[in-house]
């Protein structure tokens, strides 16, 4: 078992890639806090975990609120007594263009997709360094860091400051071995996929036209990205910090 031993923070855990995360990453051994705003389905995802033995407590968190951050770092030394890992997951995929979005929203997406990351990546690696030991964070980014569309201006911000700040972290923290990588998802059969075809007025027709920019014509599997999320979470990747590794099935190279 790959995490035996690690103890690990992940954001968004209630459903989709960070549900699909949280359950590879108890069968490789980690002892898990899950958050998510979602009680129910991250209530759900830790209680299956439990059932199978292994190791999972699920808290309601706004991963915008700075308060609701210091909570879950304080809760996952009083339940573990220690943390080796953060994997920033949760997300908001606001589904509008720039001239639609308004500046509260704008700033909404930001705080959940790009703040929580700095406050929880900044939080993770002051107990690394209290506790004299490095530490690994793992964001997951998007292929819209790195490619634009008509639609979700927000969205494109956040996940391209993402990026970036996942460069300057990795940075600044190198010096005490704590490494930070993002993970770039494509287009990933999630419930959040369907919520977005939804949006567009006619979820089928929506879906199909999201599978017809597929270049492998088929849709991400959560379980997909998570096993590359485990892969630079673990020792294996111990060489690997400052990267945005895409998992796209070929959606920015063509």
């Amino acid at each position: 078992m790959k995490l035996q031993g690690k103890t690990a923070i992940i954001t968004g855990a209630a459903k989709g890639i960070g549900a699909a995360t949280a359950r590879l990453f108890a069968f490789e051994g980690a002892r898990l806090l899950l958050l998510d705003k979602d009680e129910a389905n991250g209530a759900a995802v830790a209680a299956s975990i439990a059932e199978r033995g292994g190791k999972a407590v699920f808290r309601r968190c706004d991963v915008g609120c700075e308060a609701d951050v210091r909570a879950a770092l304080d809760t996952v030394v009083d339940v573990y007594g220690d943390l080796d890992i953060v994997v920033n997951n949760a997300g908001w995929q606001l589904n509008k263009s720039l001239l639609e979005t308004t500046a509260e929203e704008f700033n909404a997406v930001l705080n959940t997709n790009l703040t929580s990351m700095f406050l929880f990546t900044k939080g993770a690696a002051e107990l690394f360094i209290a506790r004299k030991k490095g530490g690994a964070i793992v964001n997951v980014c998007s292929t819209f860091a790195v490619v634009g569309s008509p639609g979700y201006a927000a969205y494109h911000a956040s996940k391209g400051g993402v990026a970036s700040f996942t460069r300057a972290a990795a940075i600044s923290l190198m010096p005490h071995n704590i490494r930070v990588n993002a993970v770039g998802p494509g287009t990933t059969d999630t419930p959040g996929l369907h919520d977005g075809a939804r949006d567009t007025g006619d979820e089928d027709q929506g879906m199909k036209s999201f599978l017809a920019l597929q270049p492998l014509g088929r849709f991400g599997k959560p379980e997909e990205i998570a096993s590359v999320i485990a892969f630079l979470a673990g020792d294996e990747a111990g060489f690997v910090t400052g990267a945005l590794w895409m998992a796209d099935g070929g959606y920015t190279i063509v």
